[in-house]
């Protein structure tokens, strides 16, 4: 490449300049995509060994751009945990598809801050148009406005903020919550439900103590009669029920929520429903899955993550009400600066943030380049992944599925019968750990009744049935080696 003249008029790259260091960038990516099964999910570095690798200081000269690519495979490629790896199995798959990849590059090139109609009207637009196409995709009511956030977390934020809004009698906006008279709120959601439910109470002023943990059934959801209990026992004590947040697909076990019998107690005690459908939600893509979304339409607001398992880079969350004249209410503040005359919608006066990326190029592009019946059968394939793997399970008496697996997510547990059940915790942990070290997958746990339970999320693009046979033999002959060795000696040689 040239070297520039960093005191030109024009500082920044000439066209050709941005032309060659983007091809050299593009073949980067893509031997990086076409290299990634065969590289470890997870990095073997401790805690500080990237940034010891990183100058102090940053350089006072201009450093060539392949100096720069070539610190990606020296230094940050050795640290980075692979989500776009095909063993990546851990969390809730998000998958960097090509289209999407490609819609960021345009988003950047484009810069723009969607914070107004006018300050980028395609923006705005193309933004609303997918929120449509998404509605229509998911069989959601038509009338509900739609937006894009960046994360589920946010959503939530937003949806019980818009709840605090709605409540009558009370003008939280203007009073705050410590006006005189005012009672004290109260969320409800399963003890299986996201954290970000409890964290949005915090942020809004509730409070841990705002914020009650409804106990969950045998496959794991919320208890609608506890709940109902529960609304009488705290208005009994002074509290003011203020919502629900149930949940389709929770984070550890991808249970659903009885969403009907909770809109019930909901309309009956005038309680806002927000349903959190960050993981599942795109699997209401699938006419046969259409069950599981029972009773969706009667929410006040919802939650689903196209960067979650439609494909989308991350960040894209898709959040929808059928309140968004409440939204609006909770949020709108125009100063003089950003006033306009023009009838449109402007964004900004549904949220928090002020600046706002342009998401949608990527979403639209995802929609457009796999279609929706691609779309389909991509979901369908990791579900047929999820019941061949708790299938085999099943059949091994080494394991055991620990929670049904509606979706594409299957819980399990190695079996021990010798062990008692703080020594089948430690080797269930292990036996993740180890897998996890192999480099083959990505293995995460969590506590379900107490106790630990590995999860295998597909979710992924790059997962297929080879990468799952090869998890499969790695679980089996992990557990045959802790098995020989004990779970404290393996701890030992793991060290």
């Amino acid at each position: 490449m040239n070297e520039r003249n960093p005191h030109a008029p024009n500082g920044d790259w000439s066209p050709d300049e941005f032309r060659e260091a983007g091809l050299a960038a593009i073949e980067w990516v893509a031997r990086y995509l076409e290299r990634l099964p065969e590289l470890p999910v997870v990095p073997p570095v401790a805690p500080g060994d990237i940034a010891a690798q990183i100058p102090a200081s940053p350089p006072e000269d201009p450093e060539p751009f392949d100096r720069l690519l070539r610190d990606l495979d020296e230094i940050v490629v050795p640290g980075v945990t692979h989500w776009n790896h095909p063993g990546f199995l851990a969390y809730f798959g998000i998958t960097g598809s090509g289209p999407g990849i490609l819609g960021e590059l345009v988003a950047s090139a484009f810069n723009t801050n969607g914070m107004l109609w006018k300050s980028s009207p395609s923006t705005t637009e193309v933004e609303l148009a997918m929120m449509g196409w998404l509605r229509d995709m998911l069989d959601l009511p038509s009338d509900w406005f739609g937006m894009l956030t960046d994360t589920a977390s946010m959503s939530t934020f937003l949806a019980l903020a818009a709840a605090r809004e709605s409540v009558e009698g009370m003008d939280v906006r203007r009073e705050g919550l410590a006006a005189p008279g005012y009672p004290r709120l109260r969320v409800y959601a399963s003890d299986q439900a996201h954290s970000s439910a409890e964290k949005a109470c915090i942020g809004l002023g509730l409070g841990q103590v705002g914020f009650v943990k409804i106990p969950v059934d045998a496959e794991f959801r919320m208890r609608a009669d506890v709940l109902a209990e529960q609304v009488a026992q705290d208005r009994a004590a002074g509290w003011r029920p203020l919502a629900v947040v149930a949940t389709i697909g929770t984070t550890s076990t991808t249970s659903i929520d009885p969403v009907p019998e909770i809109a019930d107690i909901c309309e009956r005690e005038s309680l806002w429903l927000h349903v959190d459908g960050a993981y599942a939600g795109a699997a209401a893509v699938l006419p046969e899955m259409r069950d599981a979304f029972r009773g969706l339409e009667r929410a006040d607001s919802y939650v689903m993550n196209p960067h979650k398992w439609l494909f989308v880079p991350i960040d894209a969350s898709a959040f929808f009400t059928r309140h968004g004249d409440v939204l609006r209410r909770a949020f709108q503040l125009v100063p003089d600066y950003l006033h306009t005359t023009d009838d449109a919608v402007n964004l900004m006066d549904y949220g928090l943030q002020l600046g706002r990326r342009f998401r949608a190029i990527k979403l639209w592009w995802v929609l457009r380049t796999f279609g929706v019946n691609g779309i389909r059968e991509r979901i369908r394939s990791h579900c047929r992944l999820a019941q061949l793997l708790a299938g085999w399970i099943e059949e091994d008496d080494r394991f055991e599925v620990a929670a049904p697996v509606p979706f594409s997510t299957v819980c399990f547990r190695g079996r021990w019968p010798e062990c008692d059940e703080s020594e089948l915790d430690r080797r269930n942990e292990l036996l993740a750990e180890r897998v996890t070290r192999s480099g083959i997958a990505f293995l995460a746990h969590t506590r379900l009744e107490g106790r630990i339970t590995i999860r295998a999320a597909i979710g992924n693009l790059r997962t297929d049935t080879s990468r799952i046979e090869s998890v499969w033999r790695a679980l089996r002959s992990t557990h045959d080696e802790i098995t020989r060795v004990g779970a404290t000696s393996a701890q030992g040689e793991s060290r």
